[in-house]
């Protein structure tokens, strides 16, 4: 069933929603399609929800934007799930997954501990989101394709999206979930378009910009495509994603009372890994241990020591916290042993036409990487001069956070103001508020986000209400 065969004519749904509050979600990829269903399972009362995003189907967002159907994600099954409380929910519905079944006959009863395609965890949300859909007789739904370029207050407390269709109304909720935020369209194209040179070396030569997750799906795409020629990877800290354990890595940390200062954190992870370690398990179980403490530990930093992380630790802690399935870690070690790729740290200065200019880590000099093709693959923090996200700050309805890495939020992802309040009514969910939030780009932690903001609008429109 699609899901304009479940809208209410025009007719009934424009006579239906004038009484009742308008929820708007900027953004279809996982944060928005989340956050679709956070709203129809907790907001227990009739509203109308409205769908913007210039893309015509639904996404994985930047981080799965560049991934084939058929390309491997990097999480295991038991941490995908998009039911609050309900880790295995995922694993259940590829349990119920006949055709699944068939194929990957050797992970039955269960599947929490494998990892699967990105064509399969898609058509798992957009399944569950049909499904709520399906279960709410009582709103409309309504999907934009149209930019969202500017959102402002307008008639009190209620927000005012600007797009190309002159004739949006006002609404009482606005729920920003860009992931990274959208981009204006010409920076879209530049992006998403490799740079092509003119042939200046004796074979063809590929160079990808960037060290995580991204660059290692464009090189295994190039070698299944056929490519035999040379790529080089630039990265500015050169390090890549480790390898998930082969085994479930449980999450584990000790208990004592954490460190307060940047120098005592890295000293206690690292005893704890050691520890791990010598008892048997992984440092990978106390990274996913550290997920529970992050963000207390990342609140109680000054600012510098945040500074310091984001510029000496960040590569270091996200290679080890986006992780690669073993037989992806495989390949990608085979790749760089074979000599014909080849990974490089530095700076990319600027582009060429024959390629990049590059100055190598400890060179005060550059030079010239010269290549036929030239794919960006950084995954790239919140762009916070695009049009629609310095409407936010025009307006002073968000700031950016203290290290300007994303808008400054609090936990459900209300933007908090210099003042120490927060706008109610508007929310940035995901990745938008990663600088606020340590994690909040991974799976579980966006659902969780999702579901206490959907509780508080709850709450904000019908106090006596319940969420189910």
């Amino acid at each position: 069933m699609t899901v304009q065969g479940l809208f209410s004519s025009k007719s009934a749904a424009a006579a239906q929603i004038s009484a009742i509050p308008r929820f708007a979600v900027v953004g279809r990829g996982f944060s928005g399609m989340t956050m679709a269903i956070a709203l129809m399972k907790t907001v227990r009362t009739p509203f109308h929800l409205q769908l913007f995003d210039p893309n015509s189907s639904v996404s994985g967002g930047q981080a799965l934007s560049s991934a084939r159907a058929l390309t491997i994600l990097n999480t295991r099954v038991r941490d995908l799930s998009v039911s609050l409380g309900d880790n295995d929910d995922f694993n259940d519905w590829l349990c119920s997954n006949t055709e699944f079944r068939a194929a990957v006959p050797a992970a039955i009863p269960g599947f929490r501990q494998i990892f699967v395609p990105k064509e399969i965890f898609s058509d798992y949300v957009y399944q569950r989101f049909s499904e709520a859909l399906s279960a709410r007789q009582d709103i409309t739904v309504q999907v934009c394709h149209e930019p969202v370029v500017a959102i402002r207050r307008s008639h009190g407390n209620r927000f005012l999206l600007e797009s190309a269709n002159p004739a949006n109304p006002l609404f009482d909720t606005v729920i920003l979930a860009t992931g990274y935020g959208l981009p204006d369209a010409a920076e879209t194209e530049e992006a998403a378009s490799p740079v092509r040179a003119q042939r200046l070396v004796a074979r063809p030569h590929t160079i990808l910009l960037g060290s995580g997750i991204r660059v290692v799906d464009h090189l295994l795409q190039l070698r299944d495509s056929g490519y035999r020629g040379q790529i080089t990877i630039l990265s500015r800290h050169g390090f890549l994603p480790q390898s998930h354990t082969p085994n479930a890595a449980d999450p584990v940390f000790p208990a004592d009372t954490l460190p307060s200062t940047l120098p005592e954190i890295l000293r206690f992870i690292r005893s704890a890994c050691r520890e791990a370690e010598e008892g048997g398990r992984s440092w990978q179980s106390v990274m996913n241990g550290l997920r529970k403490h992050a963000r207390s530990l990342w609140r109680g930093l000054p600012a510098h020591q945040k500074r310091q992380f984001n510029r000496h630790l960040r590569a270091i802690y996200d290679s080890h916290r986006n992780r690669l399935p073993e037989a992806i870690y495989a390949r990608l070690q085979s790749e760089l042993a074979g000599g014909n790729t080849l990974l490089r740290r530095g700076v990319v200065v600027r582009r060429g036409f024959g390629g990049v200019f590059f100055r190598p880590a400890g060179s005060p000099s550059e030079e010239i990487v010269h290549a036929e093709r030239v794919l960006d693959c950084r995954c790239r923090g919140p762009q916070m001069n695009t049009r629609l996200l310095a409407s936010l700050l025009d307006q002073g309805l968000a700031m950016p956070d203290e290290l300007s890495l994303g808008l400054a939020v609090d936990q459900r992802g209300q933007p908090c103001l210099e003042d120490g309040s927060v706008v109610d009514g508007l929310f940035a969910v995901g990745p938008l508020g990663l600088g606020s939030l340590p994690d909040i780009d991974l799976v579980p932690e966006i659902v969780s986000q999702a579901y206490a903001v959907g509780e508080h609008v709850a709450e904000r429109f019908y106090p006596r209400s319940k969420a189910v």
